[in-house]
């Protein structure tokens, strides 16, 4: 068997070719089909293990599945059987709409095992019996012989036996989002996964070249095969919201059961009521407290969430995801097009005698080019001074128009200009040297046809270099480009004022360093003057050459982004860059962007060798993560959840599936994301960036204020229906409200009152405070003491009128008519005083500032008078027409309940006793982000 690292994969790519072909009992002309069938019925099919997908029918079984529903069902049934039918029916007929709502909003299952599958190339050219063929991919085995060429999709894991100028595009595997060159050589043994040069891995795409690679790892075995493996192992954790409601509702019901049972035990054995009545006063009770519209007034919450956040390009996917988003205290990012443009851009050229600065980002050729002093460094202040100076003339600086000459000659991209945007057709990094070229007024196509191209050596990953032969001035020149270090091994002079010099090696070498340390790319570029020869010969380029320079590249920093992590930051959010870069490259992004701990890069390999708590302490003092595996993001992000935190992950390949679908709040890229990505995610990016994120941050943080504000104001309402039939029963009264028509007030105004306050605008400071803690409770003292505080208020109102309107000699039906009214004109007046759940809302903003709150009163008045006056209605639950004097006291009453919320608010206010009103978790997330 092969080498195997810890997990168990066999590390290929640090076999040689002889060593690879000898552990599969292989040779280069393939396996024969006799021993293909016997190892494909060892190992299988080359495809990926296909997830069982729930059927519609249990999906929507699951929704009865909480045990507030269960009661709900339990009573209805009871109720048919006790003759009661009209009561069933409506009770079934709440429990049928919540579920539908939760079955339609969940919507399909998730499909990214799917996208992932797709990914496998579905035919493969093989060696077999020593021929040539076409199979179909799934029955490759190891030890197979396979052919792939420049647009092929890799069938299976490759270790490479035979490459040329092999190039494949791995981004949905790595995250890097450049080609990768391959050869067959073998590298380390602890070689990342972006560095496994020998090999071709499964799902990746060639985009130049040809090889030969054995198959050394099928279906699950594969790269892409543990990430669906891993995928599929992920657990999915349940937002902070949802597990807040299950625990509030396991409780509830609790106190709902117990309350009803010993509430009915008084009725029979103290008060001498009948069995049959009492069950169906417990059932009011049941009925009371359930608070029935909730459901369906978070998921509408959640809704509006979503519609507001696709208008700033946050486009969601699981409604939960927009109430999870408010909770957020880390965010784990890639670097390349959600902080960055992805556009390499030149921004130093470094002469013998000189540095070069260039102004611009992007593929844009707006900018300039300006000297700068050795001591200016690379400050953003420096660099801002300098572009306001003096433009350099080429004419005055030979040697920088040489080596801008250079660069376009020995260069295949080429700068295009097409609907009001420019972009690069080609390498990104050789287009880098056109928009450098085309910012100093030299433009690429007049010069190639000037100095005509006789010959090409094209880069190749051994060689780590392009060149050219081009005619310049009357002369063949050799022009060069590749690696900094591997051309500083082919030059022995160096460019200066037009003359050679002598090369000072060890000083480019601090070049090297100092350009890399800003977080540049270094390419470099040489030339060698020749005879008559029309070919390029390697042993002819490979000495004597001239340097003329080096340039540093960088992919700049979104400048939303930058202001989006001073955002996150100042709202108590951490980001985290993770990137499959270099660790150097990566940490210089970083400082650009004001990350807040950037002293150093942890890379993947460091990952590996760390503990669980190692790692958990890591990941409180890091903000930059390099070279970084599946693995490493999704233990990344397991260790920031094991600590408490609310974590989102960004992501676009298919590496990103597992950790996508741990986080809370998985956010894949719109544009450059594979579907994979997408579908293991809650939230897609329709811009891929960054600043995105923190946008969709606000507007969630702003629906949980709407939806705890929605919940303050149903709780009260329930609280006092519950407590006027407790109170009832354990008098032995005549309950004010019936079952029935506790039922219709709650339905009724749940869906217009209720919903009228997650329409809310945000509050001011919304972005300056810190993370909610997700294991503080939904209700904080402040709240409960709201809840218990309006609901003995509303149940004095509502009792009060019943029993009067009986004093006057009233009907029973026309007392409860009186209680229903009284009841909805309470929950009227205190949707004002929730509009703020602590400030004043005794003002004409307070009670006519929202059009939402209007309509939604407006509405309810409506529906009202005709529950009051209509003949059906009445019939239907028992009701009788109020005269005017009885509108009177409902309308005093309601003014009065509104001025004595405001009175509580005021005292709150003026004592600072709202001990509820700042979120818990603000100290915790201080810590994480100092």
């Amino acid at each position: 068997m092969a080498n195997r690292s810890q997990n168990g994969h066999a590390e290929w790519h640090a076999l040689s070719t002889e060593e690879a072909l000898k552990r599969l009992d292989s040779s280069a002309e393939g396996l024969d089909s006799r021993e293909a069938d016997d190892r494909l019925a060892e190992h299988g099919p080359n495809k990926l293990k296909q997830a069982e997908s729930r059927p519609w029918w249990k999906r929507l079984m699951e929704q009865f599945n909480n045990i507030l529903m269960l009661i709900l069902i339990v009573a209805a049934v009871a109720s048919q059987l006790l003759g009661h039918s009209l009561d069933a029916a409506v009770i079934l007929a709440v429990v049928v709409i919540i579920a539908l709502i939760g079955f339609f909003q969940e919507g399909k299952a998730e499909r990214a095992l799917d996208s992932i599958r797709n990914m496998l190339s579905p035919r493969a050219k093989v060696l077999r019996d020593g021929r040539r063929s076409t199979l179909d991919a799934t029955e490759l085995v190891p030890g197979d012989i396979v052919l792939i060429q420049s647009g092929d999709r890799v069938p299976a894991d490759l270790r490479l036996i035979k490459s040329q100028r092999l190039r494949t595009q791995e981004a949905p595997l790595t995250g890097e989002s450049e080609p990768v060159d391959k050869s067959s050589d073998a590298v380390d043994e602890e070689a990342p996964l972006a560095e496994r040069s020998g090999m071709a891995h499964a799902g990746t795409l060639v985009v130049q070249g040809n090889a030969r690679g054995l198959v050394v790892e099928t279906g699950r075995h594969t790269q892409i095969g543990r990430i669906s493996e891993m995928l599929q192992d992920v657990e999915k954790l349940k937002t902070p919201l949802l597990a807040q409601l299950d625990r509030a509702g396991n409780m509830l019901a609790l106190f709902i059961v117990g309350g009803a049972a010993f509430s009915a035990a008084i009725g029979i054995f103290v008060h001498g009521k009948a069995a049959t009545e009492m069950f169906m006063a417990a059932v009011a009770l049941a009925v009371a407290a359930i608070p029935q519209g909730l459901p369906a007034i978070v998921t509408i919450g959640l809704a509006i969430g979503v519609q507001a956040m696709a208008r700033r390009n946050a486009i969601i996917r699981r409604l939960p995801a927009v109430e999870t988003l408010g909770s957020i205290s880390t965010i784990f990012t890639d670097k390349t097009g959600t902080l960055t443009r992805n556009e390499m851009t030149a921004r130093a050229i470094r002469l013998e005698d000189k540095e070069v600065r260039l102004s611009g980002v992007g593929f844009s050729p707006e900018g300039s080019l300006h000297e700068v002093s050795e001591e200016a460094g690379d400050e953003p202040e420096h660099e801002a001074r300098e572009e306001k100076g003096e433009t350099l003339k080429l004419s005055d600086h030979p040697d920088l128009e040489h080596l801008l000459l250079a660069g376009v000659l020995c260069n295949e991209a080429e700068l295009k200009h097409e609907d009001d945007r420019w972009h690069i057709e080609g390498d990104p990094t050789e287009g880098a040297l056109v928009v450098a070229a085309a910012k100093a007024d030299l433009d690429a196509s007049n010069l190639r046809e000037a100095h005509p191209r006789l010959d090409t050596l094209p880069f190749e990953s051994e060689y780590r270099y392009m060149a050219t032969l081009n005619e310049i001035d009357g002369e063949k020149h050799i022009l060069v480009k590749g690696a900094p270090d591997r051309l500083l091994e082919m030059c022995d002079r160096v460019r200066r004022e037009g003359e050679e010099v002598a090369l000072d090696t060890e000083a480019w070498e601090d070049h090297i360093e100092e350009l890399s340390s800003r977080g540049l790319r270094v390419l470099a570029i040489a030339e060698k003057r020749v005879g008559d020869g029309e070919e390029l010969d390697r042993d002819d380029v490979e000495q004597g050459l001239v340097l003329l320079g080096m340039t540093g590249l960088l992919d700049p920093p979104r400048e939303a982004a930058i202001e989006a992590v001073k955002q996150c930051l100042e709202a108590g959010i951490r980001p985290v860059m993770i990137t499959g870069d270099h660790p150097q490259t990566a940490r210089a992004i970083a400082e650009k962007l004001g990350f807040a701990q950037t002293e150093r890069a942890v890379a993947g390999r460091d990952i590996e060798e760390m503990s669980n708590e190692e790692l958990q302490d890591c990941v409180r003092k890091v903000d930059v993560f390099a070279r970084a595996a599946p693995e490493h993001k999704l233990r990344l992000v397991k260790a920031m959840q094991a600590q408490g935190g609310i974590c989102a992950m960004t992501g676009d390949g298919v590496n990103d599936g597992p950790a996508l679908k741990r986080a809370d709040v998985g956010v894949a890229m719109g544009v450059q994301g594979t579907e994979a990505a997408k579908e293991a995610s809650e939230m897609v990016l329709a811009d891929d960036n960054f600043a995105t994120i923190e946008k969709a941050i606000e507007e969630g943080r702003k629906v949980y204020d709407n939806i705890r504000k929605t919940i303050t104001f149903l709780l009260p309402t329930n609280g006092a229906e519950s407590l006027a039939v407790l109170l009832a029963m354990l008098g032995g009264m005549t309950l004010p409200i019936s079952g029935l028509q506790i039922l219709w007030v709650n339905m009724v105004t749940a869906v217009t009152l209720g919903m009228a306050l997650v329409f809310e605008s945000s509050e001011p400071d919304i972005m300056r405070r810190q993370p909610r803690d997700p294991d503080a409770p939904l209700l904080s003292l402040f709240m409960l003491w709201r809840v218990v505080f309006v609901s003995v208020v509303l149940v004095a109102a509502v009792a009060g009128l019943f029993f009067w309107i009986l004093g006057q000699g009233g009907s029973l039906e026309l007392a409860r008519s009186g209680a229903v009214n009284m009841l909805v004109m309470g929950e009227i007046v205190y949707l004002l005083n929730s509009r703020f759940l602590v400030g004043r809302s005794l003002s004409l903003q307070g009670i006519f500032g929202s059009r939402p709150v209007l309509i939604a009163i407006g509405l309810v008045i409506l529906i009202q008078l005709g529950w009051t006056y209509l003949p059906f209605m009445q019939l239907l639950f028992e009701a009788e027409g109020l005269s005017p004097l009885h509108w009177g006291l409902i309308l005093a009453t309601g003014l009065a309940l509104f001025l004595v919320v405001e009175l509580e608010k005021w005292i709150l206010r003026h004592f600072n006793l709202m001990s509820g009103k700042q979120a818990p978790g603000r100290e915790r997330a201080s810590r994480q982000v100092s």
